[in-house]
């Protein structure tokens, strides 16, 4: 390795020049990569929901729809305002009852669960069923509702997943830059902090900040990446990239005690930093590759970009930010300053005779710990995470109170099946309860209303040549155990009639993310530590070690999940899913650095207490600047977004990051002790600590010490 740093040395204005060349493709990559704002898009594309969509798309023109709730409008003002949308670009269709009956079926003709349809309680609103030809997640859609928002003014407003992913746009657009700033504003004061010079901390956000654009950049291969990986990636990659920068600093300041040359100590920290670095973000980057195996692929649009980043920041740790300090090596020096020093001796020495009370009450967490993370509350109706003032949060509250509607899916049925067998079905699916009305083509016409007099333009808005489109109203909130309980019951009807029918929409849609994540919840954990699992035994080279650092980070986690739980917070589900594979990967280091540590001073010949003591002493400082550095760059965002499911994520991630570190100084070193003697039989090149230790006790004429 070591003429690998000496090249980097040599090349160092070369690397430079090219690091900034290769800034120019990767803005334009990062300019040309689509955002994805819709999350139930990321569900597989062989569940039903999801064919469903495919089919409305093709056979009728009809991609994303949304729920028009208009007050005080007159019956003309409601024409003119049909008229003026549906001629707004991307607006395939506009349903309400004038557009169904064209005018030549009487109003009083109609029964009172159709006009309940179209019109609200009190009689001064109306509704109407908004269809676009794009997806709920095209630009296009989204256009096409700002389009309409201004159009309409402020007495109408538009409901649906499409208006809830316009805004969860804006909002994202508006906010990402700022809570970006302040999480590099509390970086920098811990690098302050941590760090020797005023200078440094500026030199390593430059290296992370063009890793992470080459990261950005980079994502224009996958054509697009989801708004949560968006919104998230700068501030993990600051995150778990960090320590890297400060490793080889610190290597550097190492190696210049050792060599008058600069260029010659740098050389031999970039050796020194590759074997570490490279070795502590493969954790890191086995917890991110760990949600790749969800069934539901925003994991996997998370856990690749999440991972590229981490390994795009290693190689600039090695390679720009070496070339960086070297350029300012004399700035450096000018502007040095006392860094925070951090002592773990008063921890040794309490440790060392208390340990045995600290392992059995700090294991006796883990009873409240998996009580309460079986037990935290997790929501799946994805506007619950945005702000209330929010045009479509509104709306949806209105479409509820004064429609008593509060989702809308879509049947859809073999068009073979006769009218009478159509209105038996949805007879029975108005009878579901909780069911507000089930409207099709064969339920407007009617026993009353004569086929012939429905014209073939109208028809063609609920039928085509394959299927039939039947709208079902729910007074049950998506993501309930209700409407989930009632999804099943109208599958169940529909399936008697055609067992080929399909139920799409919000509602069946989210209720399928809800058993998909279940799952996939299991999955990412379990193969989380597995991965991790191996890692480590591979590196320590011991059979208990893995064991014993996996379950002190594991019970860091089930403290940080369960605190949700004892106060009451309601969590998004794909916080519930990412953040304990994400602390594991980041903070396991922690535990790694101190063991090895350990293992160093055990194999030298000393005492399992002093090896400890030693382990804890070295490793405060370096664990505490890690543990710190991850929550400065993530708390300002938990504090400052007013995006639920951002907000949740980072909050978790922060405090998991000082519980790891807590945990992980006071149990482990404990754990240590308690198992020496396992260790030192299970673990490769230990052996020979038992014959030492029993060599320096008969030296020392003291048997009695040899439990030391």
């Amino acid at each position: 390795m070591i003429r690998f740093g000496k090249g980097i040395v040599r090349m160092r204005y070369v690397i430079l020049i090219l690091a900034l060349v290769l800034l120019i493709p990767s803005v334009i990559g990062f300019l040309n990569t689509r955002i994805n704002y819709d999350i139930l898009y990321y569900l597989p594309d062989d569940i039903e929901t999801m064919q469903g969509q495919d089919v409305l798309l093709n056979d009728f023109g009809k991609g994303a729809y949304g729920i028009f709730v208009c007050d005080g409008l007159t019956s003309k003002e409601q024409i003119d305002l049909r008229n003026e949308i549906i001629e707004v670009d991307h607006v395939a269709d506009v349903i309400n009852y004038d557009s169904i009956t064209e005018g030549q079926v009487p109003i009083e003709m109609m029964p009172d669960s159709i006009r309940n349809v179209f019109e609200s309680r009190d009689g001064q609103g109306c509704l109407m069923f908004i269809f676009f030809d794009t997806t709920s997640s095209a630009d296009e859609t989204m256009d096409a509702i700002e389009t309409i928002r201004g159009i309409a003014g402020r007495r109408c407003l538009l409901s649906s997943m499409a208006a809830v992913v316009t805004d969860t746009k804006n909002l994202v657009m508006e906010q990402t830059p700022i809570y970006t700033v302040i999480a590099v504003a509390l970086a920098l004061v811990v690098l302050f902090l941590m760090t020797d010079s005023f200078l440094v901390p500026v030199i390593f956000l430059v290296d992370i900040g063009i890793s992470i654009i080459y990261n950005l950049g980079t994502n224009v291969f996958k054509g697009e990446i989801s708004f949560i990986t968006m919104a998230l990636v700068a501030i993990l990659q600051l995150a778990v990239t960090m320590d890297y920068s400060i490793f080889l600093y610190n290597s550097y300041m190492e190696q210049k005690t050792h060599y008058s040359d600069k260029n010659e100590a740098m050389a031999n920290a970039i050796a020194a930093t590759i074997t570490s670095v490279t070795g502590s973000s493969l954790t890191t980057i086995a917890g991110f590759l760990a949600m790749c195996f969800m069934t539901f692929t925003l994991g996997l649009d998370m856990g690749v970009v999440m991972a590229k980043g981490v390994v795009l920041g290693v190689i600039c740790c090695v390679t720009v930010l070496p070339s960086l300090i070297l350029l300012c090596d004399k700035a450096i020096t000018k502007t040095h300053h006392k860094a925070l020093t951090f002592s773990g001796s008063f921890l040794s020495k309490s440790l060392d005779k208390t340990y045995v009370v600290t392992a059995v009450l700090l294991m006796l967490l883990w009873i409240p710990a998996v009580y309460g993370y079986n037990r935290i509350n997790v929501y799946y109706k994805l506007d619950s995470s945005l702000p209330q003032s929010l045009e479509s949060v509104q709306a949806n509250e209105a479409l509820e109170n004064n429609y008593e509607v509060s989702s809308v899916s879509m049947v859809l049925v073999d068009s073979g099946m006769s009218s009478r067998q159509t209105e038996q079905m949805i007879e029975e699916l108005s009878d579901v309860e909780g069911v507000n009305f089930a409207v099709g083509l064969d339920s407007v016409v009617g026993p009353l209303v004569p086929s012939d007099m429905i014209p073939g333009e109208v028809r063609s808005k609920l039928e085509s040549d394959r299927y039939k489109l039947i709208l079902v109203s729910s007074a049950y909130q998506v993501a309930t155990d209700e409407i989930n309980q009632q999804c099943g019951q109208i599958s169940s009807i529909i399936k008697r009639y055609d067992p080929e029918s399909m139920l799409v929409g919000e509602a069946p849609a989210t209720k399928d993310l809800i058993e998909i994540t279940d799952h996939d919840f299991k999955v990412v954990s379990l193969v989380s530590i597995a991965a991790i699992f191996i890692l480590i035994l591979l590196v320590l080279k011991s059979a208990t070690l893995p064991l014993i650092l996996v379950s002190v980070v594991e019970l860091a986690i089930y403290i940080n999940m369960s605190i949700s739980y004892y106060t009451g917070s309601t969590l998004p589900f794909i916080a519930s899913i990412c953040v304990g594979t994400i602390q594991l990967g980041a903070t396991i280091d922690y535990a790694i650095l101190l063991t090895n540590r350990y293992k160093t001073e055990r194999i030298a010949g000393n005492s399992r207490k002093a090896a400890v003591a030693t382990a804890v002493k070295t490793s405060v400082a370096s664990v505490f600047s890690s543990a710190l550095g991850f929550f400065a760059a993530t708390i300002g965002v938990a504090v400052y977004s007013d995006i639920d499911l951002i907000s949740s994520i980072c909050l978790l991630l922060s405090r998991g990051a000082l519980l790891s570190m807590v945990i992980v100084l006071t149990l482990l070193p404990s754990l240590l002790l308690i198992f020496d003697g396992v260790i030192i039989r299970t673990t490769v090149g230990m052996r020979g600590c038992i014959e030492k230790n029993h060599h320096w006790h008969n030296k020392a004429g003291n048997p009695a010490a040899s439990v030391s």
